[in-house]
């Protein structure tokens, strides 16, 4: 294996964002799971389980090409508290992301979700309705 492939990026498996290779981690770099102390702390769990349903939901009950805005997973999870829910609703969408099922947008444009500022939108991925996506998170 290269040292490029030894030190490609991971996607964190808490907030779906890409994270590149630190020395700290070097013993440990293929173990390494979470981008931060803070991804590490909040793993993600039923909540996050029913975040990521209701974003696929929702983006098979649209037209192909559609998208949504993180806010409707977050009002169908929770309808009177969904407001606390949109930071965990984008991180479920990016976990999404690492797994090919939906992609993020700004602007019409397909863009990283470790990159993305401001509003998104979630459209299906190139792996939707693929396989089903049952992941212990």
């Amino acid at each position: 294996m290269s040292r490029a492939d030894e030190h490609a990026p991971k996607r964190c498996a808490s907030c779906g964002r890409l994270f590149q290779w630190r020395r700290k981690w070097a013993k440990n770099w293929e173990s390494v799971r979470y981008c931060s102390d803070a991804c590490r702390r909040s793993k993600p769990g039923a909540r996050g389980r029913a975040l990521e349903r209701a974003i696929l939901e929702l983006l098979g009950e649209r037209e192909i090409g559609a998208s949504i805005c993180p806010s409707e997973a977050a009002r169908r999870v929770e309808p009177d508290h969904w407001r606390g829910l949109m930071e965990p609703a984008r991180r479920a969408a990016g976990r999404l992301v690492g797994a090919g099922m939906v992609e993020v947008t700004q602007g019409g444009r397909v863009v990283e979700i470790s990159e993305a500022k401001g509003p998104i939108r979630v459209r299906r991925g190139p792996r939707f309705g693929v396989d089903s996506y049952d992941r212990d998170v």
